[in-house]
């Protein structure tokens, strides 16, 4: 084979993401937990997470974001920090809150725990605890109060959707009440618990536009005294994001069983064999494996992928997205508009705009659901 033909090598591995539960007090209707995570296998002792952090810091990973889930659930969280901060590693903990005690926090202070992402439903109890299924809103109040008196950057995340988008000033005030100096507004990405509720969850564009421009006033209201960043849905775009910054490029995911991926859904993917850390050690998954190699590159592409101009700019857009509405895990993301099967992207918005849905029930991520939805071939 002439060198022509050969790939470019990846670089590193360089963000970890280790998730070490699917357990979680929350049961958000539009969680990135796989629909049937109650079925998954045994989690990864803390030996298994040891070795995984020992091994993902000798690829060359730099930073670590500990997940779920809610990552407090497990009670070795700190000895898990305390390594990877040994290994020096920049350590972020996604959290909801429930569990960060004032003994705990002070613990994984101790440990080096560099940056936690509070998470928050809405500005108001009754939202807040609604879309989570859970009281936690005055548990979340106490817990930024922990990570500012701890001396963490106060970064807050909410995720956006029709339900709590109209209310996106109150959100932002919030979180500037509350000291935060990063605020995230994730519009809601279409994926597992958030695709079966996508009828009840897509806004509507006026939302949107409502939202971002509501959200720009801020910024120039509050300068550098807040961040706020806000992440547009893929589905009111014409050309699909760079998922994850390229497949097998920059991150690489391992879930609490064990599996390796290159992004937080690619395990529901047909006809791939992505490889397990207790059989295979970091480095080989990265560079080795069918799993991370599959849609590396461009040479996977089909047209209109293979001959388009911006193809170095979207890397073809998501696989998940492609194989959830196209059915084909090779396909253009369906969100570009170039692609045969945008009309199901335009048909949902469609379907949002209508009000389509919106009387139907929520559901709810919890283990009885997953279940249900496991055997169901869901």
């Amino acid at each position: 084979m002439s060198a022509a033909n050969l790939a470019p090598q990846p670089g590193p591995p360089l963000w970890l993401l280790a998730e070490l539960t699917y357990r979680c007090p929350l049961h958000c209707a539009f969680c990135y937990n796989p629909v049937d995570f109650a079925t998954s296998g045994p989690e990864l002792s803390t030996d298994d997470w040891l070795r995984v952090l020992r091994e993902a810091r000798a690829a060359g990973s730099v930073q670590c974001g500990f997940s779920g889930g809610e990552p407090l659930v497990r009670d070795d969280l700190e000895i898990l920090v305390a390594e990877a901060h040994r290994l020096g590693f920049y350590t972020n903990l996604l959290t909801s809150g429930v569990g960060l005690t004032a003994e705990r926090a002070a613990a994984l202070k101790a440990a080096g725990l560099d940056h936690i992402q509070l998470s928050f439903q809405d500005s108001t109890r009754e939202l807040n605890d609604f879309l989570s299924h859970t009281r936690t809103f005055d548990l979340k109040q106490r817990v930024a109060a922990l990570i500012k008196d701890n001396g963490w950057p106060m970064v807050m995340n909410c995720v956006i959707h029709r339900l709590n988008i109209d209310y996106i000033d109150r959100i932002i005030e919030m979180a500037v009440e509350l000291g935060a100096e990063y605020l995230e507004l994730a519009n809601s990405q279409y994926y597992s618990w958030a695709l079966l509720n996508r009828d009840q969850l897509l806004p509507t564009r006026d939302q949107l536009e409502r939202a971002e421009r509501i959200t720009n006033e801020y910024r120039e209201k509050y300068g550098d005294r807040i961040r706020i960043f806000f992440v547009v849905p893929d589905y009111h775009e014409k050309r699909p994001k760079k998922c994850m910054n390229g497949w097998g490029n920059v991150f690489l995911t391992v879930t609490p069983d064990g599996t390796a991926l290159p992004c937080h859904t690619a395990k529901m993917l047909p006809g791939l064999a992505f490889p397990n850390v207790r059989e295979m050690g970091v480095r080989d998954i990265w560079y080795e494996s069918e799993g991370f190699n599959r849609y590396r590159g461009d040479s996977w592409m089909k047209d209109p992928c293979r001959t388009c101009p911006d193809k170095e700019k979207d890397l073809g857009g998501c696989r998940c997205q492609a194989y959830m509405l196209a059915g084909d895990p090779a396909a253009a993301d369906p969100v570009c508009d170039k692609s045969p099967a945008h009309g199901l992207v335009v048909e949902a918005v469609a379907r949002a705009e209508a009000g389509a849905g919106r009387s139907a029930p929520l559901v709810f991520r919890d283990p009885a659901a997953s279940r249900r939805i496991a055997a169901e071939g869901g």
